[in-house]
């Protein structure tokens, strides 16, 4: 079933004396239709109480919630769907447990990754990256730059695998216009709004850049 992916998704993070609800507000207010709330530190009553609270801020704005990872959350909550970032996971079997009216979003960092989630006919967009050096998920990744995306897309084409690709991981502002020539979906941002001097103001201009 294919399913609206937004081409701008907005990641909150677990930020010293900022929490998750307050970055979604700023957010949302300032335009983000696509929330993935992200966080991985807290119990699972601590992670309702965010994200019901999250979930209603973002049915108010009719901006999209996904969650990150947490799969036996989502029949808990008014979610509509769920981010994994393990790249080996089984999405077939995941696919299997939120069903099909979810949406199920994966991470990618290779061609080989997309089309193996892609050929299980369970995942709805991967999010591929990193595109640069970013501390919000350190990882040992390679990074793609603008070069890598270009070249996963060119291997999409040519094997007719039609799937949403996001840019994610240390995109800024200024990287928008060339990533978004290579062909990608769309992009995905996280510490460039949630770290901005004005974040509300930052996801304004993100918005307008993809718009």
């Amino acid at each position: 079933m294919k399913k609206y992916i937004s081409k701008l998704h907005y990641l909150t993070q677990d930020l010293p004396g900022r929490g998750h609800v307050e970055q979604v507000i700023a957010a949302c207010e300032a335009g983000a239709n696509w929330v993935q709330y992200r966080c991985l530190t807290k119990t699972d009553d601590e992670l309702l109480n965010d994200i019901h609270q999250i979930a209603a801020i973002c049915d108010d704005w009719g901006a999209t919630l996904i969650i990150t990872n947490h799969v036996h959350l989502l029949a808990k909550a008014d979610v509509q769907g769920v981010h994994i970032e393990d790249m080996d996971a089984d999405f077939a079997k995941i696919r299997e447990q939120v069903g099909e009216d979810k949406t199920l979003g994966g991470s990618a960092n290779t061609f080989e990754q997309i089309r193996r989630g892609f050929e299980t006919g369970a995942v709805d967009y991967f999010g591929c990256g990193p595109f640069a050096v970013t501390l919000t998920k350190p990882n040992s990744y390679p990074i793609l730059g603008v070069g890598g995306y270009r070249d996963i897309v060119a291997r999409t084409k040519s094997e007719d695998i039609d799937i949403p690709l996001l840019a994610v991981g240390g995109v800024g502002l200024n990287d928008v216009d060339d990533l978004l020539q290579t062909g990608v979906y769309g992009i995905a941002v996280s510490a460039a709004v949630n770290l901005a001097d004005d974040p509300a103001s930052a996801m304004r201009d993100f918005y307008r850049k993809v718009f």
